[in-house]
C-alpha cells in the first residue's frame, strides 16, 4: 500500500514526494487508513518509525477539505510533544508536509518569549505544536482556546508519563470539544498508559510496531567498565580517534553535561551543549552548529534522546548510563539513520551496574563488552549522601532509590574529575524528578 492508496489528497502525496518521501513505513501503513476513517488510534512505535507522518498526513488531509476562516486564537489540531527539541521537530516536519496549501503551523514552547507566541496566536492556527506547560501559560493569559480544536494528539506519551506532564493534560483535555479524534503515540506501553487511553480515546484501535527494546540493527553496541573517575579521559581518547564524524555525549544530569562539555571544548574538540538551563535560543543555535557541521560532538541530556532526526550522527556515547532503561533505546537511535550505519558506546561506573542490568533486560541482549570486567555484586557502591559522582543506580524491588557517591571501585587509567550531581530526597519519585529534570 502506498499514500495514494491511503487516499491521501493528490497535492500532500505530491509533497511527500518532492521530499523524496514515496513508501511509507510499518506504522504509518498500519496507523493513517485507520485515522483517515476518524477512529481514535493508540500507536506503539520507537522513535525514527515515521510517527509524526502516521498522525500528521490525516490530519493534513482533513484540514484541506475544511471550509471557512479561522477564528482567533483558535487550534484546528492540537499536537502535545514531552520536550522542546520533539516539539519543533514536528512542527518542521508538519510545515514540510503544508508547503504551499496554505495551512498554517504554529509552535508554543518554554524557553521562548511568550510575548510574540501570543501575538502569532491572535488570527488562529490550524496546526498548533505546543509542549504542555507553556500552552497552560498561554491557556492561562486567554492567548488560545480549544473549543475549537476537533484533533488531538499526544506524542512520545510514555515521557510526558515520565515527565509528570498527566497532571497537565488533565487540565487541557476538557477544554477541547468532546467530539473529536484522539490519537496517542509512544515508543513504550507502562501500565498507566491504559489509563491515559481509557481516559482520553473512544474505542481506540491498538496499532504496534517495532516492540519496546528493539533498536536497529545497523547500531553497534559496546560497552566499557571503568571507574567514574576516568570516564573524561576514556571519552577523550575515544572521540579522538574520529574527530571528523558527528558524535552525541549523553549526560545524566544539565549541571554534569555542561561540566562535561566545557572540559571536552577544553579538550580541543568542536563541541556544544543542549539542556534544560539553555535557553530555547541557544538549544536551537546549537543544534543548528552541529547538524551543519560547524560542531562535531553535542553534549546533552535526554532532550536530545527522541525528536532528533540527523543522519550523519555516526557515533552515541552514553557517558552516563540512563535511569530509566528504555531511554537507553532512545538515546542510541540518534545514530544509524537513514539506513546508516553507527556506533554505540556506553560506560558503566559500579554504581552504573544496576541500571546496566535494567538496559539488557529491556533489550534481551547482553551488549559486548569492549573493555574492563563487569563489575562484581560487592564492587557496587553502596548509597552515600552529598556524593559527588554523577551516577545513579536503580533499586532493587525495595524501591528506586538513588546511589550518589563518588567514584571507588577499580580503576582503569589517570583520574579526572567527572561531572557531578546530588542524591535525591524522596526516593520514590526519583525517575520522574530526575527526568523532568534532565528534560525540561
Amino acid at each position: 500500500m502506498n499514500f495514494t492508496d491511503m487516499g491521501l489528497a493528490p497535492r500532500l502525496v505530491e509533497a511527500l514526494t518532492a521530499q523524496g518521501i514515496t513508501e511509507p513505513t510499518p506504522i504509518q501503513t498500519r496507523a493513517i487508513p485507520l485515522a483517515m476513517e476518524g477512529r481514535d488510534v493508540m500507536g506503539l512505535a520507537q522513535t525514527g518509525t515515521g510517527k509524526t507522518a502516521a498522525f500528521g498526513l490525516p490530519i493534513v488531509h482533513r484540514l484541506l477539505s475544511m471550509e471557512g476562516k479561522r477564528a482567533g486564537k483558535s487550534a484546528r489540531a492540537l499536537i502535545l510533544a514531552p520536550t522542546r527539541e520533539l516539539a519543533k521537530q514536528i512542527a518542521d516536519n508538519l510545515s514540510a508536509y503544508t508547503e504551499g496549501t496554505g495551512i498554517k503551523v504554529a509552535i508554543v514552547v518554554g524557553g521562548a518569549g511568550i510575548t510574540g507566541q501570543t501575538r502569532r496566536l491572535e488570527k488562529g492556527t490550524d496546526l498548533l505544536v505546543a509542549t504542555p506547560g507553556r500552552l497552560i501559560d498561554l491557556l492561562d493569559r486567554g492567548a488560545v482556546r480549544l473549543n475549537e480544536t476537533r484533533y488531538l494528539v499526544l506524542d512520545e506519551a510514555d515521557q510526558m508519563l515520565d515527565l509528570g506532564f498527566i497532571h497537565a493534560l488533565r487540565r487541557i483535555a476538557p477544554l477541547l470539544p468532546a467530539e473529536r479524534q484522539t490519537m496517542l503515540f509512544s515508543a513504550t506501553m507502562p501500565a498507566q498508559m491504559a489509563e491515559l487511553s481509557r481516559a482520553y480515546l473512544t474505542n481506540p484501535e491498538r496499532v504496534e510496531v517495532a516492540p519496546p527494546g528493539k533498536v536497529a540493527d545497523k547500531i553497534e553496541q559496546s560497552i566499557h567498565f571503568v571507574a567514574k573517575a576516568d570516564k573524561t579521559d576514556l571519552l577523550i581518547r575515544l572521540m579522538g580517534e574520529h574527530t571528523q564524524e558527528r558524535a552525541i555525549v549523553f549526560g545524566r544530569t544539565k549541571h554534569g553535561s555542561e561540566k562535561l562539555f566545557k572540559v571536552l571544548e577544553k579538550a580541543g574538540f568542536a563541541a556544544a551543549s543542549i539542556h534544560g538551563n539553555k535557553s530555547q535560543g541557544q538549544r536551537d543555535r546549537a543544534l543548528r552548529a552541529f547538524k551543519e557541521g560547524e560542531v562535531k560532538v553535542l553534549v546533552a541530556t535526554d532532550v536530545a534522546a527522541r525528536g532528533l532526526d540527523i543522519p550523519e550522527v555516526k557515533h552515541v556515547y552514553n557517558y552516563d548510563l540512563p535511569d530509566v532503561p528504555e531511554n537507553y533505546v532512545h538515546r542510541i537511535g540518534r545514530t544509524a539513520r537513514a539506513g546508516a550505519d553507527g556506533m554505540a558506546v556506553a560506560f558503566c561506573a559500579p554504581d552504573e551496574a544496576g541500571n546496566l542490568r535494567d538496559i539488557q533486560r529491556t533489550m534481551k541482549l547482553d551488549i559486548p563488552v569492549a573493555s574492563g570486567t563487569p563489575w562484581a555484586p560487592h564492587e557496587e557502591e553502596k548509597p552515600k549522601r552529598g556524593g559527588g559522582g554523577g551516577g545513579g543506580r536503580r533499586g532493587g524491588s525495595g524501591g528506586n532509590q538513588r546511589r550518589g557517591g563518588g567514584g571507588g571501585g577499580r580503576t582503569a587509567g589517570p583520574k579526572s574529575a567527572g561531572p557531578g550531581g546530588k542524591p535525591a530526597s524522596k526516593p520514590g519519585n526519583r525517575r520522574r524528578r530526575k527526568s523532568r529534570s534532565a528534560a525540561s
